[in-house]
């Protein structure tokens, strides 16, 4: 990567997508479905194994540090939950490899010769002591590119002290077996990388392994996984605290409200019973009056009724008296009608002709 390359990416991961106005950058945001999360975690294997033996070229999804950027400034503000999409992607990619390394040890185990449990243990401590080896140099190696000679030192004397004991290791395991199988080349897979090491490797090549680009990136990669777990772990307790502590606080508030609504209600019953004990023990004074501003309210309407029926009473009356008389007047029609019939026959009522004797006498 040239110089002018160089300043463009660390511009890029420094001020994001908008350092320079380009509209075509911004129209891809971080969010989207495109962007590789594991990029933006600094994590993803593309990047982290390129270079190596293992190079599995470029990623299919878009790598942007300016994307990364964008990302870290919005991380301060809120949760994204990116970790979930990065721990997915390298769960899936150390399981390929721990695949890889079974399929290796069993090829292994087909080619080489067989020995007894005893002779395996004992290569096996060779093994892991050729291992310790060969962090010790690369670790010293590491220190002293740093500057730190002193502490270089102290880890080059902890490399003799474990090549003394692996001194006794091999002797001990060159006893254990005949010479023609011990002169055989003895291999053993990597752990961390599916690499294959040697028995009898020498502290160069152990030390270009165990410090190569290869084992520590896949040591970077394992490491940064169960950190990753670990984050998702802390922001899901975190998370089921915050939503059980809403709810608390929900959960409070819907009693506040049923607290207050049933004090209301109550308050309400207390002045209605209140209203009702006042009017109970009201005066009969109090009432009378009541009782007198009602009837005074009713009298016209009770007025105009006593009137009606007075008048009624009066018509009644006229018209009994009305009847009364033309009964009275058509009697005496009907008398005085029979007295000039009576004269006019030569018949007399004998009232009347008594009447007229006794004045004669």
């Amino acid at each position: 990567m040239s110089a002018q390359a160089q300043m463009r990416a660390l511009l890029d991961q420094l001020m994001g997508t908008a350092r320079d106005g380009d509209e075509t950058r911004q129209r891809v945001k971080f969010t989207d479905e495109r962007v590789c999360k594991s990029h933006l975690l600094n994590c993803c294997p593309h990047d982290i194994l390129s270079g190596t033996r293992m190079d599995l070229g470029e990623c299919s999804k878009i790598h942007d540090l300016a994307l990364r950027a964008d990302y870290e400034i919005a991380s301060k503000d809120r949760d994204l939950f990116f970790e979930l999409d990065a721990v997915d992607h390298l769960e899936s990619f150390i399981a390929d490899c721990d695949r890889r390394t079974e399929l290796a040890k069993k090829r292994l185990a087909e080619t080489q010769e067989e020995i007894s449990a005893e002779v395996a243990a004992k290569a096996e401590k060779v093994h892991e002591l050729n291992e310790e080896i060969g962090k010790l140099l690369a670790k010293a190696e590491q220190l002293g590119a740093e500057g730190n000679v002193d502490e270089a030192q102290k880890v080059l004397q902890e490399v003799e002290k474990v090549r003394t004991t692996k001194k006794d290791a091999e002797e001990e395991y060159r006893n254990s077996m005949p010479a023609s199988s011990f002169q055989q080349q003895k291999l053993r897979v990597c752990e961390v990388c599916s690499a294959y090491l040697g028995l009898h490797d020498n502290d160069r090549r152990l030390a270009d392994h165990f410090g190569g680009k290869l084992h520590l990136g896949f040591i970077q990669i394992r490491e940064k996984l169960d950190q990753l777990k670990k984050t998702v772990v802390e922001k899901q307790e975190k998370r089921n605290q915050e939503r059980l502590k809403r709810r608390e606080e929900r959960e409070k508030e819907e009693k506040v409200k049923k607290r207050t609504r049933s004090k209301s209600k109550e308050h309400k019953r207390s002045r209605s019973r209140e209203r009702r004990a006042r009017r109970r023990s009201r005066s009969p004074s109090r009432e009378k009056k009541r009782s007198a501003s009602r009837e005074k309210k009713r009298s016209p309407s009770r007025d105009r009724e006593k009137k009606r029926s007075a008048s009624r009473d009066r018509e009644r009356r006229r018209r009994h008296r009305s009847r009364s008389h033309s009964r009275s007047h058509r009697h005496e029609q009907s008398s005085r009608h029979r007295e000039r019939r009576d004269g006019v026959n030569g018949r007399s009522d004998p009232r009347r002709a008594d009447e007229r004797g006794s004045g004669d006498f």
